[in-house]
């Protein structure tokens, strides 16, 4: 099992090493030339700025049963066809139930922004204790639900 990271502005990079450390787990951080990063424990790679470069280098490394993080419903899609598990940094666990349903809404809103010439959006809230907490609680649990289908034990 390994653990990849769409890290570009990611804001649980330390948590998710935290869990990985625990678990003796090894991390991937994948970043653009934009968004540097450099970790103690992870591997840090340093993907082109291209458009998705990123997101398809990350799916290119995942396997099955490996762990991705990231906001990307597309990314998320891909890595649950190569069976891999996926969870965004709200602690949402991405699965085959809920996948095909959040890519439609995410359609329907580009839709809409597009039809209503309004395509600033509002950043999400800020980010609080609570956030990270739930974040932490529903990754350890992917992380031994993972364990588990490989090796039957966590």
């Amino acid at each position: 099992m390994q653990i990849y990271v769409d890290a570009d502005a990611c804001p649980v990079v330390g948590i998710v090493e935290e869990l990985a450390i625990k678990y003796k787990i090894p991390v991937t951080l994948l970043c653009d030339t934009n968004h540097v990063l450099y970790s103690d424990y992870s591997e840090v790679k340093i993907i082109g700025a291209g458009a998705d470069a990123v997101d398809f280098a990350l799916v290119n490394l995942c396997r099955k049963g490996d762990i991705i993080v990231t906001q990307d419903y597309g990314v998320a899609a891909m890595a649950l066809g190569k069976g891999a598990f996926a969870i965004h940094q709200s602690g949402r666990w991405y699965t085959d139930d809920n996948i095909d349903r959040m890519l439609l809404e995410r359609h329907m809103n580009k839709k809409a922004r597009r039809a209503s010439g309004k395509n600033h959006l509002k950043g999400p809230k800020k980010r609080n204790t609570e956030d990270d907490m739930h974040f932490r609680e529903s990754f350890e649990k992917m992380i031994r639900k993972g364990m588990e289908n490989i090796y039957g034990t966590t």
